[in-house]
């Protein structure tokens, strides 16, 4: 077959894969019924840990949706690393707003390892009363029954950890609305595809309900107390000891509080780049999950032939859908026009994420080894 030829079949190949994924995407975000959480017996008593560093403008309302939760019997142990943090000050005015609500205030400075995050938890884990552990970031929204919810599934001895899926909620400002898009249209989807294929192997920062004692069998909290993706080690320690990951029908919400272009690159970049670091073979297989722009190419590399552009007009229209049926809430009705711009720079921060190992977070800057470790600059 002439080389002019070959390329033709590769990318028309390349558009049919990016339009089968988009349509499957589609089908796989799909609304999911409730169903009601069962326990057998009494609900456990639960500790939830929230790992606190600094505020933004919605940590307040954040915070708080984990005080209203209906549940039975739980604890809120709040942590930072500085007593000067001044997120304290929303936890002293929670325990004003909710005098009846276990909540603890714990300022440790105490530092284990290269993750700030993961010694703020090993911090809070010495202060943990009950044998059923929450750990939630500290910018996710839930709704009342989320504690019931994702906790239900501990009740099978083979689970070992439960997470959640997440939506973005936009903060004012482009930033922060194609960061919300990266999450809602790109990040969502992705889950629920490798969900709906089978895959188990993710855990998320926005929940992971887990019993003390598997986390005492992979060693701890110390156990990841070097490595950036921490909540998937997390996940993937769990199920090397033979426990199931569940992810839960229950999507929990986050607020995306990207105030300029800097802070967007660099959160979609640490992102990337942790998923290179920890799964390199399916980063790269990932290219076809950018859409459109991917599409697009591959019909100029096909010189416009009718295969390659009828895949893509599908792949054009899934877009679309997908984005109707993943909006959420706060997405304003016209984001659609911005779409071409997120994905193009999703792609390009995509290839960006060849490139190196550094990655930005908060304040510090990290180098990512090949196992997903990160040693601080």
């Amino acid at each position: 077959m002439p080389v002019a030829a070959l390329l033709v079949v590769c990318a028309t190949a390349v558009c049919a894969c990016v339009a089968a994924y988009l349509c499957i995407a589609v089908i796989a975000v799909r609304e999911r019924s409730a169903v009601p959480a069962q326990w057998p017996g009494e609900w456990p008593s639960i500790s939830v840990l929230k790992p606190l560093y600094g505020v933004e403008a919605a940590t307040y309302d954040c915070l708080r949706s984990f005080c209203v939760q209906d549940y039975p019997e739980f604890e809120l142990l709040f942590g930072v690393q500085d007593e000067a943090d001044p997120a304290r000050d929303i936890v002293q005015r929670l325990v004003r707003e909710f005098p009846g609500r276990r909540i603890r205030m714990v300022v440790d400075q105490r530092q284990h390892g290269g993750n700030r995050k993961v010694g703020n938890l090993i911090n809070l884990l010495a202060m943990a009363g009950h044998e059923h552990l929450v750990i939630a970031d500290s910018d996710i929204l839930v709704p009342p029954h989320y504690l019931q919810t994702v906790v239900a599934p501990l009740a099978d001895p083979g689970v070992g950890v439960v997470t959640c899926a997440y939506r973005g909620l936009p903060r004012p400002g482009l930033p922060s609305l194609l960061g919300a898009l990266f999450v809602n249209d790109w990040f969502l989807p992705s889950v629920r595809v490798a969900a709906l294929l089978g895959s188990r192997r993710f855990a998320f920062g926005a929940t992971i309900a887990l019993r003390r004692e598997a986390l005492v069998a992979i060693g701890g909290f110390e156990a990841i107390a070097d490595q950036l993706a921490d909540d998937y080690q997390l996940g993937e320690l769990t199920r090397r000891r033979g426990l199931r990951t569940v992810l839960s029908s229950l999507e929990v919400e986050t607020v995306v509080e990207e105030r300029s272009w800097r802070d967007l690159l660099r959160h979609e970049l640490r992102w990337l780049r942790t998923i290179r670091a920890v799964r390199p073979a399916g980063y790269a297989l990932s290219a076809v999950t950018f859409g459109v722009p991917v599409a697009l190419l591959a019909t100029l590399a096909a010189a416009g032939a009718s295969p390659a552009l009828a895949c893509t007009g599908i792949a054009v229209m899934a877009r679309l859908v997908l984005h109707w049926r993943v909006r959420g809430r706060a997405v304003p009705p016209w984001a659609w026009l911005v779409l071409p711009l997120g994905d193009t720079l999703s792609l390009a921060l995509w290839c960006w994420g060849f490139a190196t190992h550094d990655v930005h977070w908060r304040d510090d800057r990290y180098l990512l080894t090949g196992d997903g470790a990160a040693q601080r600059y």
